[in-house]
This record gives C-alpha cells, structure tokens and sequence, in this order.
C-alpha cells in the first residue's frame, strides 16, 4: 500500500431459505450464520437488496473527521482518570467496537446482542456460572470475524481463551454457527449436542441483525419460522415470551443511542466491582493487536513489532516502568482504526489513489476515538492516535508539530516507521538494516526524533544484532556517536 503522485458452501444445498433471509443479509455482513446463506446467492441477488436496508451498513466511525483536541505533549499525567482502575466489561464493549470497524459491520451489534442474549439465559434459568460466560461470549462473538480470519469460530474462542474466560465462552463462539438441525458448521452437531450458551449466542445475534435490518417484528417471524431447524425451540419460546411481555427489546432497538444500550451492558456485568490488574489489561492489548495484525498477512505480527521496539526504544532512554508500559499498550493498540480500511486497499500492489490515500489517513484517528471510550486508557488514545505525526507538520491526521508531541509518542512514531520499513509490503519487500539507516538518518531531528533513533539504535545493536550485518552495526554505532 502506498500513494499515488496524483489524482463455505453448504452441506445442505437443498434446504430452502426464507426470502426475508436474503432481504436482510449484506453483501459484506461478516456476521455469524448468516453469512452462510449469502454463499449461495450470486452478487447480482443481494447487491441490490442491501441498497435497500437502512440497518446493513459500515460503522458510524467512518469517514468521521479527525479533531484535534488534546495532545499528547498538554496530557495531564497523573490526572484522576489516569488513575481510574478498569473493569473488564469497560475495555471489551469499548474495543468491541473496533471489531465492528471490519466491512459491513453493524455498530453497536456486540452490545445489543449481549443485552438480549442475557436476558435470554436469565428467563430460562441458566446459571450464575454460565450467565457470566454468556456475557463475555456474547461481547467477543466476532473477535474471530470472517472479513479478518477465515476460520472465524476457531479463532474467536482461542482469544477468548487467551484472555481467561473459561472454556465455557470459548464454547459458545466455537459452535455459534451450529444449528439445531445439524445444517451447520464446524463439526455438524444437532439438538443438545450444541453447548447450550452458543445456542444463545446464535439466537441473539440473529435477533439484533434483523431488528436493525429490518425491524423487531420481523426478528421475531423469522426466529419463529427457523425454530426447529436452526434454533433450539425451547430457548426460542423463551424469546417469544419476552417480546410479548415487552421485555425484550429495551436498548436494543434501532432509535436507542449506543451509549444508552453500552450503560445497560455495563450494568450487567458480573464483575463489574473486579477491577483488573496490570497483567490483564497487557494480555487483552495483545489479544487485541492480534486481531489488527491478522486482517493481512503483509502486517502479521506488526502492531507486537511496533510494540517491542516501542518498549526497547523506552528502556533505552531509561523511562520509568510505568511509562514504558504506556509506550508498550499504546503501540499494540495503535491501528485499531486500520480495522476500517478494506483488505483492497492494504493489500493493493500498485500506487493509492487520493480517495484511498484518504481513507487510510482517518486510521489514527479512529483508533484514538476507540481507546477513548476506556477513561484510564485517555493518554494511551492520544499517543496512539499520533503515531503517523512529525516533528514538523507533515504528519497526519492532525499536522501536529515537535512541541505538540510527547516522547511517548516519539518514541511510537520511531518504532512504527522502523517496523513498516523493516516488513515485506505489497508493493515491495522489506528492507534490511543497512537500507534501512540512511532512512533514519534523513528523517532524524526533521520529521522523527533524533534521540529517539539513537536509543533504537542502540537496542537493535544490543538486543537484535541479527537483524544487522557488522558494516551496518558499525555504521549504525558512529550515527549514534556523530550525530
């Protein structure tokens, strides 16, 4: 990707579908069982159709202009909120969001999905145990979206997994795509052989995608008719029942506002008073950089890169412990915003026209909108939402300049334009050391901080040496001396 100078198919073939299916589903949904169904229709069947669903469309960060606001160099340190300790609730319906960035993605599906899952398993009795998976399961369902991986239900529970949920949660996302009749994938399960919460999980996520694609009644009809085939008919009347009693759809509909349904999300959860430590929050910036680095194989394991020389970079200017973890959760989480550029534009071969070249300068500032939706994660919004800034204003989204920029994010800015010259590309290999250095060289103290470079040259020759032969360490050492 770089500018331009100018301007599975079905086992069951023969089982029919209903027509609203077909009325409702997206090109691009990249939503769950439905998914399926859009795999047998031609692209000339439902391009047309999505046109006409208000509900199907990308997510309302998009094409949002970036606002400068505070910078990282006016950053409060040591404000209240800087100190606010976190729930684990507060960081996944926040990050929740940026999943929902993929192509065609519903805002606010995540939450919506959870409120009436939950609501669902408690109706029917389930208990405080599988209550508290269901929660998280519902919030990650789409950790493992198709648009990104491929194998979607796999991935998603080995995330889940990865962040301590339980094997019941990461259950539930491994066999969302199940149906009761045996229709579904991965492994063909019927009936009671289907983890009970991801029977949940399915009914609440079809709920959600045809209230907002089309409306609740039409929810609720075409839950009714799949009863039996793809949905457990037990947990099914159980939905009915809350419609009739009008207590189902609370926060759910297409008219309340996402911060009125992410309340109501909060409100439930089961450990809302147990705040997480250190450790737990770096495990869920991990898991979360995954995410972003999975959506192409040309930035595979960038953003852990960034992260990695962000933090060598850090120990190498002898910041303190707590702001060296700032740099290392910052750069994990600094393109959360590319999760809203479409894979032909990352992947593309040749030159980016204007309109894709503006389309990937919205990312920084996308992922700064996100992270700050978490209060305690404020500063690390801001300077991951500056790593594309320079010194002398020609970076982007904001033209900040050098006294509007931390070192924080200096260092950030270092370590990603190492990374990226470093790692293959669609338009070019990646670069070794010694083409890489006079790179370094004629941006230090223009565009990149000149002590910054120096302290990542002297990780690299501590640290990696293997990424240099001994002319290019040599070179590298007398830069840091003369320059």
């Amino acid at each position: 990707m770089h500018r331009s100078q100018g301007s599975s198919r079905s086992r069951h073939p023969n089982v029919s579908r209903p027509a609203s299916f077909v009325l409702v589903a997206g090109e691009h949904s990249g939503l769950y069982s439905q998914q399926r169904v859009l795999e047998r229709l031609t692209s000339s069947d439902y391009g047309s159709a999505l046109k006409e669903i208000p509900g199907i469309a990308s997510s309302v960060f998009c094409g949002v202009e970036s606002s400068m606001g505070e910078t990282s160099a006016s950053f409060r340190k040591g404000s209240p909120e800087s100190e606010e300790s976190i729930s684990l609730s507060q960081v996944l319906s926040a990050l929740s969001f940026a999943i929902e960035l993929t192509d065609g993605a519903m805002h606010g599906h995540s939450l919506r999905s959870c409120l009436l899952g939950m609501r669902i398993a408690t109706e029917a009795g389930f208990t405080i145990e599988e209550k508290n998976s269901l929660y998280y399961a519902l919030l990650l369902k789409d950790v493992g979206n198709e648009e990104i991986f491929g194998l979607r239900c796999d991935r998603g529970a080995s995330i889940v997994s990865k962040l301590g949920m339980g094997s019941l949660a990461a259950d539930a996302i491994n066999n969302l795509e199940e149906h009761w009749d045996g229709s579904g994938t991965p492994y063909g399960l019927c009936g009671s052989e289907i983890p009970r919460l991801a029977r949940v999980v399915a009914i609440a996520q079809h709920l959600d995608m045809f209230a907002i694609g089309r409306n609740p009644k039409n929810a609720i009809e075409t839950l009714q008719e799949w009863s039996g085939s793809w949905f457990d008919p037990q947990l099914v009347d159980v939905a009915l029942a809350l419609d009739a009693q009008n207590a189902l759809w609370d926060g759910c509909r297409a008219s309340d506002s996402i911060e009125v349904t992410r309340g109501l999300v909060l409100a439930l959860d089961p450990h809302r008073r147990h705040h997480l430590d250190d450790d737990q929050i770096d495990r869920i910036c991990e898991a979360f950089a995954e995410i972003v680095d999975a959506k192409s194989h040309f930035t595979f394991r960038h953003s852990i890169g960034v992260a990695e020389t962000a933090r060598g970079i850090a120990e190498a200017l002898r910041l303190r412990p707590d702001r060296i973890r700032l740099v290392w959760r910052a750069a994990l989480l600094h393109d959360l915003g590319k999760l809203s550029i479409s894979n032909k534009i990352l992947d593309k071969t040749g030159m980016l026209t204007d309109a894709e070249w503006a389309i990937v300068k919205q990312h920084p500032g996308l992922s700064r909108r996100i992270l700050e939706q978490i209060a305690p994660f404020r500063e690390i919004a801001i300077v991951a939402g500056e790593h594309h800034e320079k010194l002398d204003g020609t970076g982007y989204p904001n033209g900040l300049f050098a006294q509007d920029l931390s070192l924080e994010s200096r260092i950030i800015a270092v370590a990603d334009v190492y990374s990226a010259l470093s790692e293959d590309r669609p338009y070019r290999a990646g670069l070794g050391f010694g083409e890489i250095l006079p790179i370094l060289n004629g941006l230090s103290g223009r565009q990149l901080d000149k002590e910054c470079i120096q302290a990542l040259l002297s990780y690299l020759t501590t640290h990696r040496p293997l990424e240099m032969d001994a002319q290019t360490a040599a070179a590298a050492r007398l830069s840091r001396f003369c320059a």
